[in-house]
């Protein structure tokens, strides 16, 4: 059994351990609570730009330009979108597996090839893929810093640039999804090429009569489908890097709160210990003294 003052420094070291994670869980959800707002007031407007897209080149009857090319995907860029700090679970690490799968499933010949770059948003993915001598096309760990839809459209930027040149044939994006603070998917989005759907949300009335509406475009409708799909990507990746962010912070909440319950239930543990060692100490000199006593008296 331990002595007395091993078990004291160890219960004031597990209390230290406690106040930490315990003001990092308040801090954790201070911040998840605006960039909850954030990804909730996003995607609205991410389905609603997307819908209007598809609604133009369905009515224009229109290619979607370069942008939408299906080409064989000779070389692939994996955007990997992780944290810059730990301390939440498992959210690094499933974005890495999903990584890891979505390679050895849809490209192991391009990996061999040494075609696949990857693009990493966050330290701890540009760490991993610098350790494994992986291709890294660009790291931008300090968009955690100032997360605005500027840094991400520049980011953004330079990986439709490759595309639009035919230097990428492929552009994947994996990152978690956030649904609750308990709760995050891994997502494997397909960014480029773009992805076309026809228009399904028109009205009954038009559907029965057959009447597809007339619009007056200025300009035309090429160039305002030429110019709004580069933005509808740039918005798609930002809500992206909305969307792990605030998973990055319910995930850290939930591994601090948990962490914080963790210490105070090893605090009654040690505490316990510790009365029982303190209880078995009085015991030892009681005996001590009443030997002594004895063998005076005898």
């Amino acid at each position: 059994m331990p002595n007395l003052k091993e078990v004291r420094i160890r219960i004031a070291s597990v209390i230290s351990t406690q106040q930490i994670t315990s003001a990092m869980k308040m801090v954790s959800a201070a911040k998840l609570r605006r960039a909850q707002d954030a990804i909730i007031l996003m995607r609205p407007f991410e389905a609603k730009l997307k819908e209007i897209l598809d609604n133009l080149i369905d009515s224009a009857g229109s290619s979607a330009g370069v942008y939408a090319e299906n080409r064989l995907p000779e070389k692939v860029i994996i955007a990997v979108i992780t944290s810059n700090r730990g301390l939440c679970g498992g959210f690094n690490a499933n974005v890495i597996k999903g990584v890891n799968q979505l390679i050895r499933e849809k490209y192991p010949e391009q990996m061999a090839k040494g075609n696949v770059s990857f693009a990493c948003v966050g330290k701890k993915g540009s760490d991993y893929f610098k350790k494994a001598n992986a291709k890294i096309f660009s790291s931008r760990n300090e968009i955690w810093d100032k997360l605005t839809y500027d840094n991400a459209a520049e980011f953004a930027s330079e990986i439709l640039k490759l595309y639009a040149e035919g230097k990428v044939d492929r552009v994947e994006v994996v990152y978690n999804r956030f649904k609750n603070a308990a709760t995050q998917i891994l997502t494997v989005d397909q960014l480029l090429p773009f992805n076309i759907e026809s228009s399904k949300n028109k009205s009954k009335k038009e559907s029965i009569k057959g009447i597809k509406p007339d619009y007056i475009f200025e300009p035309d409708q090429e160039q305002i489908i030429q110019d709004l799909i580069p933005y509808a990507l740039k918005v798609r990746f930002f809500r992206s890097l909305l969307d792990s962010y605030a998973a990055e912070h319910g995930a850290r909440m939930t591994a601090m709160h948990k962490a914080t319950d963790n210490a105070s239930e090893l605090i009654k543990s040690l505490k316990l210990s510790y009365n029982k060692a303190r209880q078995a100490a009085i015991t030892k000199e009681i005996l001590e003294i009443v030997a002594g006593a004895e063998a005076i008296n005898n």
